[in-house]
């Protein structure tokens, strides 16, 4: 619990709200051929999805994600049978979602969720993948690294940031998850999972100096 009840100061948080808006790709919404929403612990994923269904913008949605040990517990049949289950509450039509109830990461969130597709005869040119908003920017990156002959838009909750702690309720925790993202954004092209991302100054300072004030539970190490 003591983790849960550290007070953040102001300076934190200016430094978590550079590395939050790094993280939104800024993407101009507009329709295309299919969505793909990432599996994660935010249902807000599959909200987000039925807006933008509803709205219009893709036809069709794979739901992509099994489960981890950070979504177990709260989704216990796995997470895109969750939110397509959540979706559906919400209007959009069974016949419009896929579900991919398999991918352990965000690489087989895309390489599955595209052989699905190809499976149902969809051969997209423009896809839309639909997230956290804090991992927009490392979906991005990876569906280019692994998908590079589609265009990709990133879409996510429109929420501020401190909205999106509001809705996790453990403010910690959600400066952990960005600092974590961002570490993968960093690494992960050296690895061959994802393109390279320039990571402004300031935003690297802000970053560096978060985990030396110890928001480090979500940090992989080698």
């Amino acid at each position: 619990m003591g983790d849960k009840q550290q007070t953040i100061t102001e300076d934190q948080w200016r430094r978590t709200k550079l590395v939050w808006d790094y993280h939104l790709m800024g993407h101009q919404l507009r329709p295309v051929d299919v969505a793909i929403g990432l599996g994660s612990h935010d249902l807000g994923v599959a909200q987000a999805t039925a807006d933008l269904y509803h709205r219009g913008l893709f036809p069709t949605v794979v739901f992509t994600g099994g489960n981890s040990p950070t979504t177990r517990n709260r989704f216990p049949r796995g997470e895109a049978v969750h939110f397509r289950e959540h979706a559906l509450e919400l209007g959009v039509p069974d016949e419009a979602i896929l579900v991919e109830p398999n991918a352990a990461n965000t690489g087989q969130n895309i390489t599955l969720a595209r052989d699905l597709l190809a499976s149902a005869g969809i051969v997209p040119t423009t896809v839309m993948l639909i997230s956290k908003p804090y991992m927009e920017r490392r979906s991005f990156a990876t569906a280019r690294k692994l998908w590079p002959d589609v265009e990709i838009i990133c879409a996510s909750e429109p929420l501020e940031l401190d909205d999106y702690v509001k809705s996790i309720g453990d403010e910690k925790l959600v400066i952990d998850m960005l600092v974590g993202d961002l570490q993968r954004v960093i690494e992960y092209p050296r690895q061959g999972f994802a393109i390279f991302q320039d990571v402004p100054e300031d935003v690297r300072t802000a970053y560096e100096s978060l985990i030396h004030d110890g928001f480090t539970s979500r940090l992989i190490t080698s």
